[in-house]
């Protein structure tokens, strides 16, 4: 064994790294751009090494053999053979597959380095129909058509064969945009060090290859503020996707209080308002709308509009699946993924990869913690019996039944009422999945309360009187789950939730993550002995593995 090396590296390709250890930064650093990170509790972060994470670092530049390198500086064993293997058979198919810019503007050329490889390609049914062959059959190279862009990528990197994109971004009209030293509201400004490392990490000099990819920060990081910075590096017009008209006004202010931009160059387009200005800040929402299944979507029109260079995908783990397929067609504009996590319940994560473009760069959500960048979190499972007349219906219901049974138990109205009493001087966030449940808690406690029925103009006022302090508690559906930010938000109570959506307790605890005086407190009530623990475990397994512990209390 060698001394002082904080990795472990096992034959499965998980590295397990000592985070004790004095060089445990450092390796970090090293691994971190060819590893990705699964786990990062208190003592023993884990990564590993896939497929997908070996070809962004060959994407990067990094060969197999640095790589090989890098690891045998920082294990404290033999790196094991079929590590060795696999790093050079998985990295080294990056750049066999090129797709490159052809004499036809409305066609790209797909070329293939390797005999084998080009063979095996051409023999694929699946991706047939979308490569036109060479003049010459023994030319290693097929066309493909300049909307197909996106498609052979994914059909290809499903199939285990990651392309090399060196086909030139569009530009875009340019667009000045610099940031302000001092905000609109009279505050001092700078960006982050994490923040202005994530952009660049995304720019990557302008080289071809970058310029599209996925950022993944914690909740209350600021990924706002890094997506403005890549916005100031490119100078072009910008679209921005969200996830509901919050989120919308919300990047709205933040680009006027931190920008140079003005009103009239910033545009909402969402189901009230339908404005393109150089910065146009949609809905996923209004994108996928249309009058029937049988319809067109109406509103992708918006991508091939207002000469764009540069796409931001607000949450992009809620990006909707249609949007999908018109991502596909636009593979010359440099995108951008901003997330907290890229869990998806629908397991689309690889499409999310493939099309917006790889994680270019992630960092523990602890490490933020630790460095104050986001606030300390406490989280607690408070456990509670089911009163004895819902214990036969319970017993008597299916699994779906038996959920909302346990988690619309009354007697989680009573923990709720002692919570707020032991938090007299927090600003408190009530969250729940059932409506019903909401509107009873509301009714105790006489406080307002914003669900999907809510107008958009009554959730801001909502909204505002709470960041004011003019409202200590709210009450919230799954509506506030996502992009809206109530930065004195010290407590949240959940009182029940989406089955096991480890993506919404995420969320959920990233309402009280903005950096504060004080300390967060995440409370989640379930009902003891049913199905609903079952559930909560598994919502609780990213937290978990992001280094968070969840206190037990039974009640």
């Amino acid at each position: 064994m060698k001394e002082n090396r904080p990795v472990t590296i096992q034959s499965d390709a998980t590295l397990l790294v000592d985070v004790h250890d004095p060089a445990f930064e450092e390796a970090r650093n090293d691994i971190s751009v060819f590893a990705e990170l699964e786990k990062s509790p208190e003592h023993i972060h884990t990564y590993k090494l896939s497929s997908l994470s070996l070809w962004n670092a060959a994407s990067a530049g990094i060969s197999p053999d640095e790589i090989i390198t890098r690891l045998g500086k920082w294990s404290k064993y033999e790196i094991p053979e079929n590590i060795i293997f696999r790093i050079k058979q998985s990295a080294g198919l990056f750049g066999k597959i090129t797709l490159l810019p052809s004499d036809d503007p409305y066609k790209l050329i797909l070329n293939i380095t390797d005999t084998k490889i080009f063979k095996e390609i051409r023999a694929l049914k699946k991706v047939a129909k979308i490569l036109i062959p060479a003049d010459d059959i023994e030319d290693q190279y097929f066309f493909i058509k300049l909307i197909d862009r996106g498609t052979v990528k994914q059909e290809l990197m499903n199939l285990g064969y990651p392309v090399k994109d060196e086909v030139p971004l569009k530009k875009g009209t340019d667009l000045d945009i610099t940031f302000r030293e001092t905000t609109l509201s009279g505050h001092p400004f700078s960006v982050r060090d994490y923040q202005r490392e994530a952009a660049h990490a995304f720019f990557g000099e302008g080289k071809a290859g970058n310029g599209f990819g996925t950022i993944v920060l914690a909740c209350g990081s600021g990924k706002t503020v890094v997506g403005m910075k890549v916005m100031e590096i490119y100078k072009t017009n910008t679209l921005i996707l969200t996830t509901n008209i919050t989120a919308v006004r919300q990047w709205q202010n933040e680009l006027l209080d931190k920008t140079n931009l003005k009103e009239e160059q910033i545009g909402e387009y969402t189901g009230e308002r339908k404005l393109i200005r150089p910065i146009t800040i949609a809905t996923y929402q209004i994108l996928t709308w249309r009058p029937d299944k049988e319809s067109d979507f109406p509103h992708f029109d918006i991508f091939r509009k207002g000469d764009w260079g540069l796409i931001i995908y607000d949450e992009v783990h809620l990006l909707p699946a249609p949007v999908f397929r018109v991502t596909a067609e636009l593979q010359a504009i440099s995108r951008m993924g901003l997330t907290a996590t890229l869990i998806r319940e629908d397991g689309r994560e690889t499409d999310v990869f493939s099309l917006v473009g790889p994680k270019r760069f992630d960092c523990p959500w602890k490490t933020l913690q630790e460095k104050g960048w986001i606030a300390e979190a406490n989280c607690f499972e408070i456990r509670t019996e089911l009163p004895h007349n819902l214990e036969v219906p319970y017993v008597v219901a299916d699994k779906r039944e038996k959920f909302r049974t346990a988690a619309e138990n009354p007697v989680k109205f009573e923990i709720v009422k002692d919570i707020i009493e032991n938090h007299k001087e927090d600003s408190i966030l009530i969250i729940g999945q059932y409506i019903s449940q909401l509107k009873k808690i509301q009714q105790m406690i006489k406080v307002p309360i914003i669900t999907g029925q809510t107008p958009n103009n009554e959730r801001e006022k909502i909204f505002n009187l709470f960041r004011k302090g003019k409202e200590r508690i709210i009450i919230v559906s799954k509506v506030a789950n996502f992009a809206v930010d109530l930065p004195d938000a010290s407590v949240a109570i959940q009182i029940s939730g989406s089955f096991g959506s480890r993506q919404e307790e995420a969320q959920r605890l990233g309402r009280i993550l903005r950096p504060k005086e004080k300390n967060a407190y995440f409370y989640s009530i379930v009902s003891h002995n049913t199905v609903e623990e079952e559930f909560s475990a598994n919502r609780q397994k990213f937290l978990t593995e992001q280094g968070y512990k969840y206190h037990i209390e039974l009640r």
